[in-house]
């Protein structure tokens, strides 16, 4: 319980204070007409889950020595941690974050986390841990949300290593989610304070990392982990998706996920979110269960192919149909 009691205090203290007045790094996100808040408020919270995870694994790593793969991993996570932290400071072109995020993607490689395919498994790592890098920053966008799904997606994949008698994959994967939790009491709709790219860019990275690494372990298949995260996976790729066989820029900030769309229907973001958490808690419970009952594991997966068809299509029904706009406004 230590490491895990490090996380948790060390992440929702440094929130406290990043979210105060007396916080040192005056990072403030600015409404525009991109944004789904209406005040200024500190985007600086990632830093408190990143410090969260580090005095938890730390801990870990001093307990019980260096994973093979971690070293890597940690590597690949303070570069994509360094270039977001500059982006929320300057606003990085995406020219200068994508190499960086290429390389942390190869690090996770070199470190031997890759699907068991041979070079095609190499190459759908890569753009995967690319993607899940990139889709957790684009759904960080209403409150409580990427903090939620971080706090139930390696909470899951933390409890899956545990059924399966990993202890030590389950604690890492706990520290993460634990850390989060520390950051989404100041979070939780109304927001007092942002992760940031900082903090959603290197979640997404860990996502990715974690994930394979318990592919490795032969925790769970591959399958497990995109339902964990689907909620996120599913919507930023259907979104980008459109826009781009819309003709429209896909890497440009809009409002145009479907959780962003259901604020602006009225549904605000406190019901957006606990809906939200009713649909990660579905979708991690059930692949918890179907790696118990592998044989159904086909069967889940269509339901939730069918599931989120079906959510789409009521959400569409909600909200009404996109109106692309590629207007200028800062990132989602």
């Amino acid at each position: 319980m230590i490491p895990l009691l490090l996380a948790l205090i060390v992440a929702m203290l440094l929130a406290w204070w990043l979210a105060s007045a007396r916080s040192p790094l005056a990072i403030l996100d600015h409404p525009n007409e991109r944004s789904l808040h209406a005040r200024p408020v500190p985007r600086s919270g990632g830093i408190a889950i990143l410090m969260g995870i580090a005095a938890g694994w730390g801990w870990l790593l001093a307990a019980h020595g260096m994973p093979a793969h971690l070293i890597w991993v940690i590597g690949a996570a303070m570069a994509v941690a360094a270039v977001s932290l500059l982006d929320d400071l300057f606003e990085l072109p995406a020219r200068v974050r994508l190499p960086v995020h290429m390389l942390a993607a190869v690090l996770v490689l070199l470190g031997g986390l890759a699907l068991p395919w041979g070079w095609p498994g190499w190459i759908i790592s890569l753009f995967g841990i690319v993607w899940m890098l990139n889709l957790f920053n684009f759904m960080d966008g209403m409150d409580g949300f990427a903090g939620g799904m971080a706090m139930a997606g390696f909470g899951f994949l933390g409890a899956a290593g545990w059924l399966a008698g990993s202890e030590s994959y389950a604690l890492y994967c706990a520290v993460v989610s634990i850390a989060a939790l520390g950051f989404l009491l100041f979070n939780f709709p109304p927001a007092r304070i942002f992760m940031g790219d900082v903090g959603s860019a290197t979640l997404g990275l860990l996502a990715a990392a974690l994930s394979l690494w318990g592919d490795k372990l032969h925790i769970y298949p591959a399958w497990f982990p995109l339902l964990v995260f689907s909620p996120f996976i599913v919507d930023a790729t259907v979104t980008l998706a459109r826009r781009g066989l819309r003709g429209e820029r896909v890497w440009q900030a809009h409002r145009e996920h479907y959780y962003q769309r259901l604020v602006q229907a009225g549904w605000g973001h406190r019901k957006t979110v606990l809906v939200e958490y009713a649909l990660m808690i579905s979708a991690g419970g059930s692949g918890i269960w179907a790696l118990a009952h592998p044989g159904w594991s086909p069967v889940l997966q269509t339901g939730w192919a069918v599931a989120y068809v079906v959510l789409m299509l009521l959400a569409e029904r909600r909200c009404g149909p996109v109106i692309g706009n590629d207007a200028g406004g800062d990132r989602s």
